[in-house]
């Protein structure tokens, strides 16, 4: 079994094994970590939390937009390490998910991945 470390930058960078071939939910709740989430496949963002650091495999998720794909945010009931990472977890991470689209409406290139393509950084 492959495994990474995963840190939990705002709770107090506890540390937790985790198997690369499981999503980050499963891996996280199996050993603790209370964790919310909705729908287990990627079509809801109630498991969001943000990458600090580190690379997943998230390619399930049809949640996200591009911005918040590009401001980190990575779904954990698809989402599988491909390294070590650092989250940022909870609503506490929820600074940039959300926005009022009346008051600040997507640009083009923010639109959801499967009708736009995620900005080069």
């Amino acid at each position: 079994m492959k495994s990474f470390t995963i840190t939990l930058a705002n709770r107090d960078g506890a540390t937790f094994e985790v198997d690369a071939k499981k999503p980050l939910l499963d891996s996280l709740r199996a050993q603790g970590v209370d964790l919310p989430y909705g729908c287990k496949y990627g079509g809801c963002i109630t498991c969001a939390a943000k990458l600090v650091k580190g690379e997943v495999n998230q390619k399930a998720q049809v949640a996200l937009n591009n911005r918040q794909i590009n401001d980190g945010y990575i779904i954990l009931c698809v989402a599988r390490p491909m390294s070590g990472c650092t989250l940022q977890i909870g609503v506490e991470s929820h600074d940039r998910l959300y926005r009022n689209p009346f008051l600040d409406p997507l640009k083009p290139h923010e639109l959801k991945a499967d009708i736009a393509t995620p900005r080069e950084a």
